[in-house]
C-alpha cells in the first residue's frame, strides 16, 4: 500500500532530472529497498529551465546514485539518497544579450517549457491514477509528509566547473549531507506537530576547495595557482515554520550559514580573474546580464511566476506537499555558490528563492493563464508571501595576497614551476551577511563586520622589509586598523542567527520581524550597526508600495515592461554604509603593495560585461496627458546611498624607499615595464617622520533615478518641464568633512608615534554636485545644466614654522622625487626642532605662521553651450606668532583683507578716529567667469569676467625674514639610528648600460651618496645625447621636459601672445580692485595690547600715537585699479550662473579698446615721534589699450596674427619728495631685504650641491651640446663687450639676440621684429602724457641749525610715445619747460 504512494514521489524527481532510466527497473529496485544507479547523464535543458541561470551546461553526470528506502521503519527511519561524485561544467550563455526581453514573453522558452511539462504529464496522471478518486487516508497522508520531512541528501566529491574566455573556476565538495534535526541541531527523525509547528535540517559541507586557474588557447591549463580556498567546512542550519498543520508551505524560512575560518588566496594572476568573477556578480545582480529586468533585479516578478510554473507544475496532479526536496536542492546550491563568491550573493538569492516564495499560485494556473498577466498578478498579491531570511556568518577571514615567479627546476628539460610569495594580508573578524524579504515588496540586506585589519608581508620588488630575518614587529607590519577585536565585543555578529543560543527560535518562541521601511529605518540606525558590529555596517533596504492610484497603461513601459502601472506602485531603494574608527598608515611598503596589487590587476582587461541600450523609440510613444505628468510629479523611483565615515586617522610618512617610477607609468596606461627588482638591503629610518590627518566624520550621499533612461526619455519630451522633474534626471552627490585636522608626528625606534604638532587645526566643509542623465536626450536644451558643483569652506586655518615646512617639504619630496632631497642630518636636526623632548628648551624660539581664509564658496556649472565658475572668498588673514621670553606669544599681523584702505594713500586717517571692521564688511572678492565651450563657434558670445577685489592691508615685518631664513642646526644626538650614509630614498639607480650596473654595483656604501632618489627611466626612449650621458640622478622624463623648454624666446612669446589674444579676443572685461596698503617696518613694531583684532592700519595708528619710539615704517599705497572693456555696462560681479551679457561680442576684437584706470598710489614714511613724510604724492592715470589683428596667411600648418597694438596713457601730476631720514629708511630696508635674499639663495646652493644639476637656478644654455644640461657655463662668446643698452650696435644686438637670449642687451626694437618675422608681425604704438613732474629734496642746513634747504626740480607737459613697425622704430619726447629752485626755511616759518 505504501509504495503506491512514495513511489511515484521518488520516480518523478529521479526521471525528471536523468536521461534514459526504464521507470519498471527503477521501480522493481526500489521496492526492494535499494536502487544503485551508475554513469547518469542529467537533463541539462531541465535543470537549465529551472535554475533560470544565465549559465549553460555544457555537461553533466552523476558517478553514482543510491537510494535506501526502509520500506519496514518508513515512520522511525529516513530515506537515504546518495549520491557519489557529481561533475557539472557551466558557462555564460551565448548571446546573453538577447535574453533581455521579457522572460515571460520569450516564446522559445515557453515552447520548450510547456513540452517538457507535457511530456512528463501524461505519465504522472497515469501513476497517481490510484489515489485519484479518493485522497489518501489521514494516516498515510501524515505518512507521507514525515517521510519527505526526512529524507537525508548525501553527496560525496562534487564537482562545479565554470569556464570562461582564459579563466577556470572549480568548486570541489568533498561531501554534503543535508539531514532533519531535533531542538538542539542534533540528528533526529522529526516531524511538524500541533504543538510545535517547525521543522529543523542542517546541511554540511566538509573540504571545499575553490580553484581559479588560467587556461591557454587551447583550452589547457599550463601552471595550477594556489587554491583560492583550500579544504574549508562549514554547516547550515534550516528553520521552517508553519501556521498550521495543513500549511503547503511556511510562514517563515531561515537559512543561516557559519564558517569558523575562511582562508582565501589570490596570487598577482588570479587577481584580474577574481575581479571579473566578481564583476560577473554585480552584472547578474543588477540584471546586466540574463534573463532578468533591465533596470531592476528587485523587481523579478515575471522571472519568478516563470520559474515556479516549471518547479511546481509537474507536481500539480498528486497534490503532495512537495516542495521540500525542491527547496533544499536550491538551498543547497545557494550555500556552496555562497562560499564561492560571497561578493555576489544577493544575486543567487534572487535566484532560488522564489521556488519557495510563491509555490501555490504556480500551481493553480501554470496551464491556464500567461504568469505576466493581471489576473495572476491579483492571485499573487491575494495570497501571502513566506518571509526568507539568508545568514551568512564567519568568525574570520583572511585573504593573502601573493606574488608569483616563474622557477625553473635544476635540468634545462624539466617543467617550470610558479613560486609565490606572500606581500599583502587581509584579516576580518566576525562578518555577517544577511539578507530578509517577504516577496516583492521588501527586500532587506544587512553586513558587517566587528574588526579587520591589513598586513604587510615579506619583500616587494626586491625590498625586503618584512622578512624573518628584518625582526620587524607585528605592529609595524599591520597598515589598516578597523574596528575592535572579537574577543572583547563578544558574539554580536551572531545575534538573532540560528547559532546565537539567544536567539527566538534556540529558545523555542517565534521570531518576530521588521517588514516595515519605517520601522526599519527607526530601529537599524547607524548607532544601533556600529554597536553591533564596530568596524563596517551596511544596510540595504529595497521596498515597494501599492498606493491606491491607478496609472496609465502607457506607463507601463517606464518603469522597465512591468506590468504594474507606475501610480500603483512606489519603490524605494536606499543604502547605507557606516566604516568605523580606522587608522590607515600609508608608508612605503604600504603604499608600494597596494599599487602592486592595482599593477596586477590591470594586468589583463576583459570584456565588460555590457548591457544592450534600448534604442530611442519614437517620440509619439511618450507623450503624456497632463493627469501622466501630475503622477509622475507624485512619485519617481530613486535610489539613494549614504557612507559615513566615523573617527578616520590617515599617516603618511616619509618615503623609506621609493619605486614608484615603475608602478604609476603603468596605472597611468603607459606601457609595462620589465618585472624590475630592486637589489638595495632595506634599512628602516627611525625616527621616520610622518603627516597625521585625523577626520571626524565624512559623509557621502548619491542619489539617482532608478530608471534613468525612462525617466529621461519622457521628461525630456515635454516643452516645460516642472524644476521637480528635472530635479530627478540628475545624479546627486554631496560630501561633507566634519572635523578634518592635520599635523606633523614621527614614529620612533619603539614603534611608537609621538603627539602630533597640529599644522592645520580642525575645519569642515562641504561640496555638492549634480551630473544630469543621458545628456544626449537633450541636446534641444541648451539653457539646462550638464553639471553642476558647490564647494564651501567655512573657515581653513594652516600654521607652521619654517622647520616644520622644510619637514613637510622632505616628506614631499621623498615620495616624488622633485628637487633636493635633504640628507638624513638635516632631517635629525629638523625632527630635533620639531619635535622638542620634554623638559628641553630650544635655544632659538621659531615664530609660527598662520594664515586663515574664511567662508569660501565656489560654483560650477556647464551647459551645452557654457562653462560657468562664480565664488566668494570672505576675508584672508595672515599673522606670526613670536615666542617671548616669559614663555607667552607675540601676535604680529602681517595681512589682512578685506581691510578699509580707501583713505590710507594720504595721511589724515593717521590723525582721525578708525572704525573696527565690521562684521557686514564685504567679501574680500567676488568673481564670475563664463567662458564658451565651443571658442570659434561663430554664434557664441565670448567669455566674460567680472571681478571685484576689496582692500588689502599687508604688513612686511623683520619676523617675517627670521621664518623665511631659518637654517637648520645640526646637532650631537643620539635618537637616530645609524644609517649608511645615503640619501633618504635608499633606492639604486638602475640604468640601462652594463658599465653603469658593473660600477654601481662596486661602488662603496660611502661614496653613494651622491645617488639621490632617481626616477628610473621606464621609458623606452633611447637618445644617446639625452639619456646615456646624462648624471644617473636626472630623471629622463625632466631631461626630455628640459630639451623641449630649449626653445627661442621669441618662438615661446609668439606661443604666449597667440594663447592671450584667443583668451581676449572675445572677452568681456569688468575688474575692480581696491587699494592695496604695504607697510614695511625698520622693525618689529611692538604689539600694543589695544590690537583690533588684527587690523593692520589700527594698529600701525595705535604704535604711531602710543609709542614714543616707533621704528621707522615705509608704507606704499598700491592704486586702485578699474578696468572695463568696450560697451560693457557695470554689472554686479557675483551672478547666477549661466547668466546673458545685455552686450556680447560677437565679432573678434569687438572687447577693445579696455579702459584701464588706476588711481591713489602713493608712497610715504612714517617716523618716530609721530613724523609723517610723503615720498610720492598720491597720483593716479586713465589709459587705454586697444589691440587689432589680422590673420596671416601662413604657409605652414598654423596661422599667426599680426597685431597692431595702441596703449594711451593720461597720468596725473607727480610729486616726489625725498629728505635724509627717508633716504637713510630706504637704504636700510633694502639692505635688509638684500641680505635674506643673499641668505636665501646661498641656503638654495648648499642643498643643490648635493644634489641633482637639473635644479640649479640660472639660465638654461641653448647651446647646442646639451649632454651635460646645467653645468656648462652659459655661452656668451657672441656677446659685445660694449652691449650696453645705450650703445649697443645693430649688428651686435641681433647676434645676442640669437645666441644668447637672456642678455640685457635686446631692445624693444630686436624683441618686436622677431616676434612679428615671418610668422606673425606686432605694431606698437604707445603715448604717455604727464602735466608736471616735480622732485623736492630735503636737507637740514648745515649752517644754521634747525634751517632745512630744499631743492625743487618742475617738469611740466612732458609726453612721450613710441612706434614701432616692421620697417621702422620712432621715439618722440616732448618737455614744455624744466626748472631747478633752491629754498631755505627760516627758522620756525616755512620755506
Amino acid at each position: 500500500m505504501l509504495e503506491s504512494y512514495v513511489t511515484p514521489i521518488l520516480m518523478s524527481y529521479v526521471n525528471r532530472y536523468i536521461k534514459n532510466l526504464k521507470p519498471s527497473d527503477l521501480q522493481l529496485s526500489l521496492w526492494g529497498g535499494d536502487v544503485v544507479l551508475s554513469k547518469l547523464e542529467l537533463k541539462l535543458d531541465v535543470l537549465e529551465q529551472e535554475l533560470k541561470l544565465p549559465f549553460t551546461f555544457l555537461s553533466g553526470h552523476i558517478h553514482e546514485l543510491r537510494i535506501h528506502v526502509p520500506w519496514t521503519k518508513l515512520g522511525s527511519e529516513p530515506v537515504v539518497i546518495t549520491i557519489n561524485t557529481m561533475e557539472c561544467i557551466l558557462k555564460l550563455k551565448d548571446g546573453i544579450q538577447d535574453d533581455h526581453e521579457s522572460c515571460g514573453s520569450n516564446s522559445t522558452n515557453r515552447s520548450t517549457t510547456e513540452n517538457t511539462k507535457s511530456s512528463i504529464k501524461p505519465r504522472r496522471i497515469q501513476q497517481a491514477a490510484p489515489t485519484d478518486p479518493d485522497l489518501p487516508p489521514g494516516y498515510v497522508q501524515s505518512l507521507i509528509r514525515r517521510v519527505v520531512n526526512n529524507v537525508n541528501i548525501v553527496i560525496n566529491n562534487l564537482i562545479l566547473k565554470y569556464v570562461e574566455d582564459d579563466i577556470v573556476l572549480s568548486v570541489n565538495i568533498t561531501s554534503a549531507e543535508c539531514y532533519t534535526v531535533g531542538e538542539l541541531w542534533d540528528r533526529a527523525f522529526m516531524d511538524i506537530s500541533a504543538t510545535d509547528l517547525v521543522l529543523r535540517k542542517v546541511i554540511n559541507f566538509s573540504d571545499c576547495t575553490v580553484c581559479l586557474d588560467k587556461r591557454n588557447a587551447s583550452g589547457k591549463i599550463e601552471f595550477y595557482q594556489d587554491p583560492l580556498l583550500y579544504k574549508c567546512s562549514f554547516r547550515t542550519r534550516l528553520h521552517f515554520t508553519y501556521d498550521n498543520l495543513n500549511s503547503k508551505m511556511p510562514s517563515v524560512i531561515k537559512i543561516h550559514t557559519l564558517v569558523e575560518s575562511l582562508k582565501l588566496s589570490i596570487t598577482d594572476q588570479q587577481l584580474p580573474m577574481f575581479i571579473r568573477i566578481m564583476q560577473l556578480g554585480i552584472a547578474l545582480y543588477y540584471g546586466e546580464i540574463g534573463s532578468f529586468k533591465e533596470g531592476e533585479i528587485e523587481d523579478p516578478t515575471c522571472h519568478n511566476k516563470d520559474m515556479l510554473g516549471n518547479i511546481t507544475g509537474s507536481e500539480d496532479e498528486t497534490r503532495i506537499d512537495m516542495q521540500y526536496p525542491t527547496q533544499y536542492k536550491g538551498q543547497e546550491l545557494y550555500s556552496q555558490q555562497d562560499e564561492e563568491q560571497p561578493q555576489g550573493w544577493v544575486s543567487w538569492a534572487w535566484s532560488f528563492v522564489p521556488a519557495i516564495v510563491s509555490y501555490d499560485d504556480g500551481e493553480e494556473d501554470f496551464v491556464g493563464n500567461d504568469p505576466a498577466s493581471t489576473t495572476h498578478q491579483q492571485k499573487a498579491q491575494a495570497l501571502k508571501d513566506p518571509i526568507v531570511s539568508i545568514g551568512f556568518y564567519c568568525t574570520k577571514a583572511t585573504v593573502t595576497f601573493k606574488l608569483t615567479e616563474m622557477q625553473a627546476e635544476s635540468s634545462y628539460y624539466s617543467p617550470q614551476k610558479v613560486k609565490s610569495k606572500e606581500v599583502l594580508c587581509w584579516e576580518q573578524e566576525g562578518t555577517t551577511v544577511e539578507a530578509l524579504m517577504m516577496g516583492e515588496p521588501f527586500f532587506d540586506c544587512q553586513i558587517g563586520f566587528v574588526g579587520c585589519r591589513a598586513m604587510c608581508l615579506k619583500g616587494i620588488m626586491g625590498v625586503k622589509d618584512f622578512e624573518e630575518n628584518m625582526n620587524r614587529s607585528e605592529t609595524e607590519a599591520c597598515f589598516f586598523i578597523c574596528g575592535e577585536n572579537l574577543s572583547t565585543k563578544g558574539f554580536t555578529y551572531l545575534t538573532n542567527s540560528l547559532f546565537d543560543y539567544r536567539s527566538p527560535e534556540n529558545n523555542g518562541t517565534r521570531a518576530e520581524f521588521i517588514l516595515d521601511s519605517t520601522h526599519h529605518k527607526e530601529t537599524y540606525t547607524e548607532i544601533a550597526g556600529m554597536q553591533r558590529f564596530g568596524a563596517f555596517y551596511m544596510d540595504y533596504l529595497y521596498t515597494m508600495e501599492n498606493t491606491s492610484g491607478k496609472g496609465s497603461t502607457n506607463q507601463q513601459d517606464f518603469s522597465s515592461g512591468k506590468s504594474e502601472d507606475l501610480g500603483t506602485v512606489q519603490e524605494k531603494s536606499t543604502k547605507s554604509l557606516v566604516i568605523g574608527p580606522l587608522d590607515f598608515r600609508l608608508d612605503s611598503s604600504a603604499v608600494h603593495r597596494i599599487l602592486k596589487m592595482i599593477v596586477c590587476a590591470l594586468e589583463h582587461e576583459y570584456e565588460p560585461y555590457s548591457r544592450l541600450k534600448s534604442d530611442i523609440k519614437d517620440e509619439n510613444e511618450t507623450i503624456l496627458n497632463p493627469e501622466e505628468v501630475a503622477f509622475l510629479e507624485e512619485y519617481i523611483p530613486t535610489r539613494h546611498t549614504s557612507v559615513t565615515l566615523l573617527k578616520c586617522t590617515c599617516t603618511i610618512s616619509m618615503a623609506e624607499f621609493n619605486l614608484l617610477d615603475h608602478l604609476l607609468p603603468v596605472i597611468m596606461g603607459e606601457k609595462n615595464s620589465s618585472n624590475f627588482m630592486n637589489t638595495t638591503n632595506f634599512q628602516s629610518l627611525r625616527p621616520l617622520p610622518s603627516i597625521r590627518i585625523l577626520v571626524d566624520k565624512i559623509n557621502v550621499e548619491h542619489s539617482v533615478p532608478m530608471y534613468a533612461e525612462q525617466l529621461v526619455h519622457v521628461v525630456s519630451s515635454l516643452t516645460q518641464p516642472s524644476d521637480n522633474l528635472l530635479h530627478y534626471c540628475y545624479v546627486h552627490c554631496y560630501l561633507k568633512i566634519f572635523g578634518f585636522q592635520a599635523g606633523l608626528t614621527s614614529l620612533d625606534c619603539s614603534g611608537s608615534y609621538c603627539l602630533p604638532v597640529p599644522i592645520i587645526p580642525s575645519f569642515s566643509t562641504a561640496l555638492y554636485g549634480k551630473l544630469l542623465k543621458l545628456p544626449t536626450y537633450w541636446t534641444k536644451r541648451s539653457q539646462i545644466a550638464i553639471t553642476e558643483g558647490i564647494f564651501e569652506l567655512p573657515n581653513l586655518t594652516i600654521q607652521a614654522t619654517r622647520a616644520q615646512t622644510l619637514l613637510l617639504q622632505a616628506i614631499y619630496q621623498s615620495w616624488s622625487h622633485l628637487g633636493s632631497v635633504s640628507s638624513s642630518a638635516v632631517i635629525e636636526a629638523l625632527i630635533n626642532e620639531v619635535f622638542l623632548s620634554i623638559g628641553v628648551k630650544s635655544k632659538n624660539l621659531l615664530p609660527t605662521l598662520e594664515g586663515s581664509i574664511q567662508n569660501v564658496e565656489l560654483k560650477y556649472c556647464s551647459t551645452s553651450l557654457v562653462k560657468c565658475a562664480s565664488g566668494t572668498m570672505g576675508s584672508i588673514k595672515i599673522c606670526a606668532k613670536a615666542p617671548v621670553d616669559n614663555g607667552k606669544e607675540k601676535l604680529i599681523p602681517l595681512l589682512q583683507g578685506p581691510s578699509d584702505t580707501k583713505d590710507l594713500h594720504g595721511t589724515k586717517w593717521l590723525n582721525e578716529s578708525r572704525k573696527p571692521e565690521s562684521l557686514l564688511a564685504p567679501d574680500l572678492m567676488a568673481f564670475t567667469i563664463q567662458v564658451p565651450q565651443y571658442i570659434d563657434y561663430c554664434h557664441n558670445s565670448g567669455a566674460v569676467l567680472l571681478c571685484s577685489i576689496q582692500g588689502l592691508a599687508v604688513n612686511i615685518d623683520p619676523i617675517l625674514y627670521t621664518w623665511l631664513i631659518y637654517q637648520p642646526q645640526k646637532r650631537t644626538s643620539r635618537h637616530m639610528q645609524q644609517q649608511p650614509v645615503v640619501a633618504i630614498p635608499l633606492v639604486m639607480p638602475v640604468c640601462r648600460r652594463k658599465e653603469d650596473e658593473v660600477s654601481i654595483g662596486s661602488a662603496p656604501l660611502a661614496k653613494q651618496q651622491s645617488y639621490q632618489a632617481s626616477e628610473y627611466a621606464s621609458s623606452p626612449i633611447k637618445t644617446k645625447t639625452v639619456t646615456e650621458s646624462r648624471p644617473l640622478s636626472v630623471p629622463v622624463k625632466a631631461m626630455l621636459n628640459i630639451s623641449e623648454s630649449c626653445r627661442s624666446p621669441e618662438e615661446r612669446m609668439k606661443e604666449f601672445i597667440g594663447i592671450v589674444w584667443n583668451a581676449v579676443k572675445h572677452l568681456t572685461l569688468q575688474l575692480e580692485v581696491q587699494s592695496c596698503c604695504v607697510f614695511i617696518p625698520n622693525d618689529s613694531l611692538p604689539s600694543p595690547s589695544t590690537i583690533i583684532s588684527g587690523d593692520i592700519p589700527g594698529t600701525v595708528r595705535s604704535w604711531y600715537h602710543g609709542q614714543t619710539s616707533m621704528p621707522g615704517t615705509l608704507v606704499l599705497c598700491l592704486p586702485q585699479i578699474k578696468i572695463i572693456s568696450a560697451g560693457h555696462k557695470y554689472m554686479e560681479p557675483l551672478q547666477e550662473i549661466p547668466f546673458v551679457i545685455p552686450r556680447p561680442i560677437l565679432e573678434e576684437g569687438d572687447a577693445f579698446p579696455w579702459t584701464i584706470s588706476l588711481h591713489h598710489f602713493s608712497i610715504y614714511t612714517l617716523l618716530g615721534k609721530q613724523v609723517t613724510l610723503c615720498l610720492v604724492e598720491p597720483m593716479g592715470c586713465t589709459s587705454t589699450l586697444a589691440v587689432t589683428s589680422q590673420k596671416l596667411l601662413a604657409t605652414g600648418p598654423d596661422t599667426r596674427h599680426s597685431f597692431v597694438v595702441c596703449l594711451h596713457v593720461d597720468l596725473e601730476s607727480l610729486e616726489i619728495k625725498c629728505s635724509n631720514p627717508q633716504v637713510q629708511l630706504f637704504y636700510e630696508l633694502t639692505d635688509t631685504m638684500n641680505k635674506v635674499w643673499n641668505k636665501i639663495q646661498k641656503r638654495g646652493n648648499l642643498n643643490l650641491s648635493t644634489t641633482s644639476p637639473e635644479t640649479m637656478a640660472g639660465p638654461v644654455p641653448t647651446s647646442p651640446v646639451r649632454s651635460s644640461i646645467g653645468t656648462a657655463p652659459p655661452d656668451t662668446s657672441t656677446c659685445s663687450p660694449s652691449a650696453d643698452i645705450g650703445t649697443t650696435t645693430e649688428g651686435d644686438s641681433i647676434q645676442a639676440g640669437e645666441d644668447s637670449p637672456f642678455s640685457d642687451s635686446v631692445t624693444l626694437e630686436q624683441t618686436t621684429s622677431n616676434i612679428g618675422g615671418t610668422s606673425g608681425r606686432v605694431s606698437l604704438w604707445m603715448q604717455w602724457v604727464l602735466p608736471k613732474v616735480t622732485v623736492k629734496l630735503f636737507a637740514p642746513d648745515p649752517e644754521n641749525k634747525g634751517t632745512e634747504v630744499c631743492m625743487v626740480c618742475e617738469l611740466e607737459d612732458l609726453s612721450a610715445s613710441i612706434d614701432v613697425q616692421d620697417v621702422y622704430t620712432k621715439v618722440k619726447c616732448k618737455i614744455e619747460s624744466f626748472n631747478i629752485d633752491h629754498y631755505r626755511s627760516r627758522q620756525l616759518q616755512n620755506f
